[in-house]
């Protein structure tokens, strides 16, 4: 039990507390495995895998998209409804795989092994997520068990390539925090080129640069990371420009996703593209609303604490929510606000949700062959949606109460002022609104 206490009383991120994340990283992607076990020997099938709750895009689209006949994305010659609707940086990385994987052609021995082989590299992000969360929470390295073992990772590591993005997001956080502008710039970019949401955090560094009058690190960690970003897409935009733009004309385009508050407008007849437009709009409103939160807090918030508002309300105000998405959230809620009783509440609802939202497709895509003739399947579900809302916006209420009364903030409760501030580490503010007091 030694190993076990040490750990829970960890502060610094030392050599043996690391290796105890590690295993505890290992116990929870093992987990993960046993969750996938039922589609793993049963090859996928169509209504079952829903039924199950092992459904994953690695399988779903090796076998709809090329990938199994070595057409790498974007290069496939396919008609457009089977082209790869993603970022660059993700194509990338189910092409190379799909590459890596013996023979060609689709059979369930090949499908099986780009499963297994995409998880185990999903698995090191998640590895590589908990050590920077570790490093980055300074003198709590112990909040990185959150990560290690949070239900929400390990129910949807495996579901698509997000791992990869929240793994860039959270090193990038980490270099700033150290102070290594360009570099951080360059992560966020690479993250940004893998999932949009990274590129979202650019807005938490600057606000707290505008309010520390340190201008010249958020330029220089944007420009790092548009370039980072272009010397990715730049490439398939001159060569495939109808492919690589597939993924911005589809999410613009597409229908309210299941999950989002906007299928509650889907039977009115709106298009997906005038959702677009609302969402998007109501979306840049929260952003002004969480920089006016920022200049005007009595003290800097920390940057843990806009992060996570920002994506929380992209995910919020979304058109489309996948239950992967929550793995957005969980470093940035560990850095923010880590509290274990209100993570593991959070976390039996997003469970909560992740059930019900299998059990309502199961049924939709057997029509009906499962649990026909019944709407419990349906209540469930619009209750899994409205508790997954309600505890995210409850979380953000918190964390907004936190920045307007700061000795409330468990970070900073032993006289830390922000271990991911980096180079405005208690730096003076020189941008204030309204009545905020210096700090």
């Amino acid at each position: 039990m030694q190993p076990v206490k040490t750990l829970f009383n960890a502060r610094e991120a030392t050599r043996p507390v690391i290796l105890w994340l590690l295993v505890l990283t290992a116990v929870g992607a093992g987990i993960a495995v046993l969750t996938k076990q039922w589609c793993r020997v049963n090859a996928w099938p169509a209504a079952e895998q829903h039924l199950h709750m092992c459904y994953s895009d690695f399988t779903q689209l090796f076998g709809t998209r090329g990938m199994a006949d070595k057409l790498f994305p974007y290069f496939t010659g396919l008609p457009p409804e089977q082209a790869l609707e993603y970022p660059v940086l993700l194509a990338i990385v189910a092409g190379v795989t799909a590459w890596m994987i013996p023979g060609i052609g689709f059979s369930p021995e090949r499908q099986l092994a780009y499963f297994d082989l995409n998880s185990a590299l999903s698995f090191i992000c998640w590895a590589v997520i908990v050590v920077a969360i570790a490093y980055a929470a300074r003198h709590r390295s112990r909040d990185a068990i959150m990560v290690a073992l949070a239900p929400g990772i390990i129910l949807t590591s495996q579901l698509n390539w997000d791992l990869w993005a929240v793994m860039l997001a959270t090193l990038g956080l980490l270099a700033f925090s150290r102070k290594h502008i360009v570099l951080a710039g360059v992560l966020l970019g690479l993250g940004a080129a893998a999932k949009l949401y990274p590129f979202f955090l650019f807005g938490a560094i600057l606000v707290l640069c505008l309010r520390s009058g340190r201008m010249r690190h958020f330029w220089v960690s944007l420009a790092s990371g548009v370039v980072a970003w272009l010397a990715v897409n730049v490439p398939f935009m001159l060569t495939a420009f109808d492919e690589w733009s597939r993924f911005y004309t589809f999410s613009g385009d597409r229908p309210a996703g299941n999950s989002s508050m906007w299928l509650a407008f889907a039977g009115t007849g709106m298009s997906g593209s005038t959702m677009s437009l609302l969402s998007n709009g109501l979306f840049g409103l929260a952003c002004l609303g969480i920089a006016y939160l920022g200049l005007t807090a009595q003290r800097r918030p920390r940057m843990a604490q806009l992060a996570f508002l920002i994506v929380a309300a992209f995910l919020l105000l979304g058109k489309v929510y996948s239950p992967q998405f929550v793995m957005w959230l969980i470093p940035l809620y560990v850095l923010a606000r880590p509290k274990w009783r209100e993570f593991l509440v959070w976390q039996l609802v997003e469970v909560f949700h992740w059930a019900v939202v299998w059990l309502w497709s199961a049924k939709a895509v057997s029509e009906g062959g499962y649990f026909g003739g019944s709407w419990t399947i349906e209540i469930l579900y619009g209750l899994g949606i409205v508790a997954h809302m309600a505890m995210l916006i409850y979380i953000c209420i918190k964390i907004i109460g936190d920045i307007r009364n700061p000795e409330r903030d468990v970070i900073r409760a032993d006289g830390t002022d922000d271990p991911l501030a980096g180079p405005i580490e208690h730096a003076d503010d020189a941008f204030v609104l309204g009545s905020a007091k210096k700090s």
